[in-house]
């Protein structure tokens, strides 16, 4: 996989929107910096869940990645975040 110099995440309002769902006062505010904090962490938990199923699929020598790997190590990725 070629790495490109663009990085791929997640859009800040959309993040912001996403956590203002759960809110359950409509007083609750969410700073800029926060969304732009929760919009890395998602990145980072979605990078790791590929590298993390790649490497099951690899160790079952498949040549691709399938929902099962990602299921497999799911309960380990919860864990750790």
């Amino acid at each position: 996989m070629a790495e490109s110099d663009a990085e791929i995440g997640f859009r800040k309002d959309t993040v912001s929107k996403l956590l203002s769902s759960f809110f359950k006062e409509d007083k609750t505010r969410l700073s800029g910096d926060a969304a732009l904090l929760m919009a890395e962490m998602l990145r980072v938990f979605a990078r790791e869940a590929a590298v993390r199923a790649q490497k099951q699929a690899e160790s079952e020598d498949c040549d691709r990645v399938d929902i099962e790997h990602f299921e497999k190590i799911l309960p380990q990725l919860l864990l750790d975040f």
